[in-house]
């Protein structure tokens, strides 16, 4: 392999512009301006689209983190998820998930129940309520989804998008099972 030093940083000459850097260890690959600009960029607009989200949501009775859990749920076959399953598509902790179930049962929402010959499992359930809630938020959260992120962007760059945050999500999970609902 030849290698040749740029911005001070070793890359491995692989005939294109795109050089690999070469790491030896303790070595920290720092961003490059256009790559920190994306970055940034990026988990502002994540931050900034979660709070628009959370907003578009106020007077509906349900916040984000409970509207997606609903949301999920109404789309799982049978309408019920194990709970564990549904911390992983919903990338909650378990005992956080168990705080938004027990709030959404409490207003009749979901129901939980013991998975019979299964002493630790627990399944989750929307209601009839709880389904008549996904269906009268859904048109207000889209309203916001379109806004404030399918209408900044073409349809390729959507697409494109969508395939770089799969990989993410492989990438980013602990067992292959919770990157599943990527594809």
């Amino acid at each position: 392999m030849v290698t040749q030093e740029r911005d001070g940083v070793d890359v491995a000459d692989t005939g294109d512009d795109a050089a690999e850097p070469v790491l030896r260890e303790g070595d920290v690959l720092w961003l490059d301006e256009p790559e920190q600009r994306a970055w940034r960029a990026w988990l502002r607009g994540y931050r900034l689209l979660m709070v628009a989200l959370e907003e578009g949501l106020v007077g509906t009775g349900v916040r984000l983190g409970e509207y997606e859990v609903l949301s999920m749920l109404s789309e799982a076959p049978d309408a019920r998820m194990r709970m564990s399953a549904l911390a992983d598509m919903v990338v909650q902790s378990r005992s956080r998930l168990t705080h938004t179930a027990k709030r959404l049962e409490a207003l009749g929402l979901v129901r939980r129940e013991r998975i019979s010959g299964d002493g630790r499992g627990v399944e989750v359930s929307v209601t009839p309520e709880g389904f008549a809630l996904v269906e009268s938020v859904a048109p207000v959260h889209l309203v916001t989804v379109r806004e404030q992120f399918l209408d900044q962007m073409s349809r390729n760059e959507l697409l494109r998008m969508g395939d770089v945050m799969r990989r993410v999500i492989i990438a980013s999970r602990d067992r292959p099972e919770q990157g599943s609902d990527a594809f």
